[in-house]
């Protein structure tokens, strides 16, 4: 496979767990068990992909991927990782730069999804100049099949999630064309979760498609 997978957690157990899953796989692994130390490995060499903890001892994830960014080195997809998760600290990573989020425990079929789809993201990193220049263009040719959730900041962190949650399945029931088994497949959820979710969030499917609630 030939893939380089950076793995930056303190805890022992997890990056032994971790490395031996992706080994297996067929990726090639290195491990960091503190910030400085992939600091100083990312001076040497480019991951193709990042799996970053967020709380460690001294310097946390989040600090760490400020500092990738903020010095034009975070040109690599980085998937998160916490057991302790929240949304506000999910959307601060995603916001600095990171492409995903994986919570602890983490099961294998996440694990390894994560990984997949953040070495799909590689090809579109950028460093901030470049996609500061680009923003104008990355929008007028976008993707139909990719989605475009862009949620305003100055809102109250639960109506900002609820808006991400429903532009998040219209867009996943679009893409399924309303085929409710694949969207709930593609969601992680079962099918019953999903129907309830998407009436929480006042989003009916109908025969004619996606249609909202009065």
């Amino acid at each position: 496979m030939g893939k380089d997978i950076l793995i930056v957690d303190d805890e022992i157990g997890i990056r032994e767990l971790l490395s031996e899953i992706l080994m297996d796989e067929g990726y090639d692994v290195v491990l960091a068990e503190s910030a400085v130390e992939a600091r100083q490995f990312r001076h040497k060499s480019r991951p193709d992909l990042v799996l970053l903890d967020i709380w460690m001892p001294e310097i946390d994830g989040i600090s760490l991927l400020k500092t990738w960014k903020d010095s034009g080195e975070l040109d690599m997809p980085v998937v998160m990782m916490s057991g302790h998760g929240t949304i506000d600290t999910a959307v601060e990573a995603m916001r600095i730069g990171a492409v995903g989020f994986l919570e602890k425990p983490i099961a294998l079929k996440k694990l390894l999804e994560g990984v997949a789809n953040g070495l799909r993201a590689s090809p579109g990193i950028q460093t901030a100049p470049a996609a500061a220049a680009m923003s104008a263009a990355g929008e007028s040719e976008e993707s139909a099949s990719e989605p475009h959730l862009v949620v305003p900041l100055n809102l109250p962190l639960r109506e900002a999630r609820d808006l991400f949650e429903r532009r998040y399945f219209e867009w996943l029931i679009e893409q399924t064309e309303g085929n409710m088994s694949r969207a709930a497949d593609l969601a992680g959820v079962e099918r019953t979760h999903l129907y309830r979710k998407l009436k929480q969030l006042g989003v009916h499917v109908g025969k004619r498609g996606l249609q909202e609630e009065a």
